[in-house]
């Protein structure tokens, strides 16, 4: 089990090149208030005096730190050459340059420090990466922390406190990192912030170790056995107390080795029972146990975790392409590609279907069947014509001449009018289509060729060209659409087989009606005797349904004289249409023409009730015109599709890819279209040293043998 803290480091190492913190490795975090031991802890653990001392903060950076136990005998390759050396230390951001005096590394943290957080007190959370190579270590990964304090000092913002809270808890939150806790002795441990620092995000105490530093500093006739002992404050993985150099000793430049003596003959001296569970060493040999258990219990989830990201890695990676070789053989390709997508989107044959909305042949289907057929069928074959226009109508085409049938233009001039109110919806629908197709463009770019978002001028440029074949295609497309209506308005075929037979019907109806009308006559008029002056007779009454209505008019007025009155005041007949208690101009007593009607002076009336004969013509031509639009609007409804099929859809179909090559297939524009954005090179670099990395990663946990868990 001893190898798995390598693989660990090994994995950090992995990782730190690509400066990514998606993995959260076991490591052990280092927390306690400022000035409290911390990094003599740690330099207690190493054996060598390397990290910056002295009172006040020291500690700025996060210090992730490697010790890797090696054999007297290993070698260290340098660049340079291969020396055989005791211990040594490597920095990541010096990448291989080896370090063998430890006041230069101690030198070389103070310079990395003060350069990105300043000279004065200022704090940075990222970090620097040391690795120590020796003999006297074991092996352990180590995060040295800014210390907690609360007053701000020098250049150091108001909020530092939060600042370095926030940088600690970054670390310690990490469910694979295990806290040590650092606590001076001479301070009561009811009151240690990095206990309740640690307790926030471990309240269990699963991950938390306890370090009392400072032993020998504690007040006369006190000892902290009450605090080893755990009664105070207990915690699962225990405490362990220490006895660091102080600033004296370090002055004096006295050893590490001297120092961990000195501290076994204290511990000795005044915690016998305790000592043997206490001190560097113990502490070395407890970190170094609990962070390889700790290691054990998190290697499958941290593998499990590797893979899912590799296969993620290698899916992004491959969305943004290949880097550019053969320029040509891309350009057309890519032009193929979006061809054939946008073909398949309009067959409904694409590799991505929308699951939200209607798109392409689909959408065009629902705009040819609902959309245009509801629109033509909610269209009224009457709509805008009233009784009063129908009856105009078919006055205005009889002339000065009155008619005794109903005249075949007044029927072809209104359903012309009708047939002409086809056309809106026709070129309506021709323009919902224009629009679906310049969406599909849009879905082809979004969802099937994303290779088109590494080059946006190529996108833009294919975007144009299709847009200008759709445009091109639409007047086109209109104009037939237009030309449908108007062959149906230049010939009225009232020998339409639909039509004949409908107005077979209408006839029969007709003939039927009038039979029924003459057997209701009044029998008190007998047939053969004239009606009021005789100007009626009887072959007139008989032949009424072919005579016009406004013949019936005329030859109703002289039956005026033995109406009642009210019939005589009426809009019916002549004398009506003189207001009442009005006479004539000419009628006047010293007017030699007396009792003459002026027809100028007469009102128009505004409205009648109109005679059975005027209201059989209206509805015969009403019957006619619903009848035969009813028959155009079917032809319009099957045609108008296919030709915006055949002019719009299929052609820009068939034309697409030609017209795709012949505008941008051209040496001179190669390197202008395949240009790629500016950031698509730098994230698939990014994602491509990511996946070498979670692929190296994967390749490192699986060298773990089942026998190295135990």
């Amino acid at each position: 089990m001893e190898a798995l803290i390598p693989v660990i480091n090994k994995l950090q190492d992995v990782f730190n090149t690509v400066g990514a913190d998606i993995i959260q490795l076991p490591q052990i975090a280092v927390v306690g208030t400022q000035s409290s031991g911390k990094s003599s802890v740690l330099e207690s653990l190493v054996g060598r005096d390397l990290l910056p001392r002295g009172t006040g903060i020291v500690t700025r950076r996060p210090l992730i730190l490697q010790l890797v136990h090696v054999e007297p005998g290993d070698v260290r390759n340098n660049d340079d050459s291969c020396r055989e050396g005791e211990e040594w230390g490597k920095f990541l951001h010096t990448k291989n340059k080896i370090y063998t005096d430890f006041d230069e590394i101690r030198q070389e943290i103070e310079n990395e420090t003060e350069r990105v957080s300043g000279n004065n007190k200022g704090i940075s959370d990222e970090p620097i990466h040391l690795k120590i190579f020796s003999p006297h270590v074991v092996n352990l990964t180590l995060v040295d922390l800014p210390g907690i304090t609360k007053v701000p000092v020098g250049d150091q913002p108001k909020d530092i406190e939060i600042q370095i809270r926030d940088l600690i808890l970054k670390h310690i939150a990490n469910p694979n990192s295990i806290i040590l806790a650092v606590t001076a002795a001479n301070t009561d441990m009811a009151t240690s912030e990095a206990l309740k620092v640690a307790r926030e995000v471990d309240p269990d105490g699963r991950r938390t170790l306890a370090v009392v530093t400072k032993l020998d500093l504690m007040d006369a006739g006190t000892d902290a056995m009450d605090v080893l002992m755990g009664r105070v404050i207990p915690v699962k993985l225990g405490l362990i107390g220490v006895v660091n150099r102080s600033q004296l000793d370090i002055n004096n430049k006295k050893s590490v080795v001297d120092a961990i003596r000195d501290e076994h003959a204290f511990l000795q001296k005044k915690y016998p029972s305790l000592a043997n569970r206490n001190g560097t060493k113990y502490l070395a040999r407890t970190l170094n146990r609990l962070l390889m258990h700790h290691i054990r219990d998190c290697l499958p989830e941290l593998k499990t975790r590797i893979n899912v990201l590799a296969a993620q890695y290698q899916s992004l990676l491959s969305s943004y392409g290949e880097p550019v070789e053969d320029q040509s053989a891309t350009l057309l390709q890519l032009i193929t590609k979006f061809a054939t997508e946008y073909c398949n989107t309009i067959e409904g044959t694409a590799k991505y279907i929308e699951t939200a909305e209607l798109c392409g042949g689909a959408r065009i289907c629902y705009i040819f069947h609902e959309t245009f057929g509801r629109t033509l069928e909610s269209v009224d074959p009457l709509g805008g014509l009233s009784t009063i226009d129908i009856l105009t109508a078919i006055r205005n085409a009889t002339g000065p001449r009155p008619s005794l049938f109903v005249p075949e233009v007044s029927f072809e001039l209104l359903v012309k009018k009708q047939v002409k109110r086809l056309e809106e919806p026709s070129l309506r629908c021709v323009e919902l289509v224009h629009e679906e197709m310049q969406r599909i463009i849009q879905h082809c770019s979004n969802y099937s060729t994303q290779e088109l978002q590494r080059f946006p001028k190529l996108h833009e440029a294919i975007v144009e060209v299709v847009t200008s074949l759709l445009r091109k295609r639409l007047p086109i497309t209109n104009d037939m659409v237009h030309n449908l209506v108007a062959i149906e308005l230049a010939y009225i075929n009232t020998k339409h087989p639909d039509f004949a037979d409908a107005c077979g019907v209408m006839n029969n109806n007709i003939e039927e009606q009038r039979r029924n009308r003459m057997r209701e006559l009044p029998t008190a008029v007998p047939r053969d005797k004239s009606v009021g002056k005789g100007l009626i007779g009887p072959s007139m009454v008989s032949d009424e349904p072919f005579v016009s209505g406004a013949d019936m008019d005329v030859a109703k007025a002289p039956q005026s004289s033995a109406a009642p009155q009210g019939e005589q005041d009426g809009t019916g007949n002549w004398r009506g249409m003189l207001k009442k208690g009005e006479e004539g101009p000419g009628s006047g007593p010293g007017s030699p023409l007396k009792g003459a009607v002026n027809l100028l002076d007469v009102p128009v009336p505004v409205a009648r009730k109109l005679s059975s004969r005027e209201q059989r013509d209206c509805e015969v031509i009403e019957r006619l015109i619903k009848s035969y639009f009813l028959i155009v609007r079917k032809n319009i409804q099957d045609s108008v599709p296919k030709a915006v099929m055949h002019f719009l859809v299929n052609h820009v179909k068939d034309s697409l890819q030609s017209e795709l090559v012949g505008q941008l297939y051209k040496s001179g524009l190669l390197n202008d279209l395949l240009t790629e954005s500016e950031d698509m090179a730098q994230r698939r670099k990014e994602a491509a040293d990511m996946l070498q990395a979670l692929q190296k990663a994967s390749q490192v946990i699986a060298e773990i043998r089942e026998t190295h868990l135990w």
